[in-house]
């Protein structure tokens, strides 16, 4: 996926969930902050941070914030932390072929049972299934960790891939890891380990477990190889 009118910005301050002061040329300004999990190990003061301009004058913020650059020991590494680019992300690799076949059908946000999955897919009248999408940011000396914080619709959702599988679909996970260079993916059993367990539950019962790693640029955002889920 790929964004307009980008440039950087200084991180100041977040005040709540939704919005983040960013220092913009010396300016002040109230951005719209792209995703409202905790983030507390990325928008540090003074870290350095890339927005997104919006062409639409009616908004009550000018600006999108997209992306941080995390400082670590061994260099600054770029997180793309739009909790909507996952989704546009594999939805772009799915449909060019990237689970090894052109779907016939590729739709988002299809309900089944007591929840919505982001993608319901069809190979003719042959193969169908569901997959989940799940946005990766959080990392730890090369080791991409999900999730961030404790997910009860996380584990719902596996549940109900579970589910779906049993009934005769085929179903899967996939994280996308919104940075480059991560060993593999595990879940973060210190913060939620229930979803640790339904992610095993899951595996052990047939649903694929996948994670892409992206290519990160402060205006792009695309899917760069498979990397391996560590359970």
């Amino acid at each position: 996926m790929i964004y307009n009118n980008i440039l950087p910005g200084i991180f100041l301050a977040r005040p709540n969930r939704f919005i983040a002061h960013v220092d913009v040329g010396g300016r002040t300004e109230v951005c719209h902050v792209k995703n409202t999990g905790r983030c507390r190990e990325l928008l540090l003061p003074g870290a350095t941070v890339w927005l997104e301009e919006s062409a639409n004058p009616a908004r009550k913020t000018r600006f999108d914030l997209i992306a941080v650059e995390k400082a670590r020991e061994s260099g600054s590494l770029l997180i793309n932390m739009d909790a909507q680019a996952p989704n546009k992300v594999f939805g772009e690799w799915a449909a060019a072929g990237g689970l090894g076949f052109v779907p016939t059908l590729l739709r988002p946000e299809t309900v089944y049972g007591n929840s919505r999955f982001d993608f319901y897919w069809e190979l003719g009248e042959v193969r169908r299934g569901f997959w989940e999408v799940k946005g990766v940011t959080l990392e730890e000396n090369g080791t991409a960790r999900f999730p961030d914080a404790p997910t009860l619709r996380g584990v719902k959702h596996l549940e109900e891939l579970i589910a779906a599988h049993r009934a005769g679909y085929e179903t899967g996970v996939c994280f996308i890891v919104q940075m480059e260079g991560m060993d593999h993916v595990e879940p973060n059993d210190a913060t939620h380990p229930a979803f640790g367990e339904a992610l095993r539950r899951a595996k052990r019962a047939g649903v694929d477990v996948l994670a892409l790693e992206c290519r990160v640029e402060p205006g792009r955002l695309t899917v760069r190889r498979p990397i391996p889920v560590m359970l």
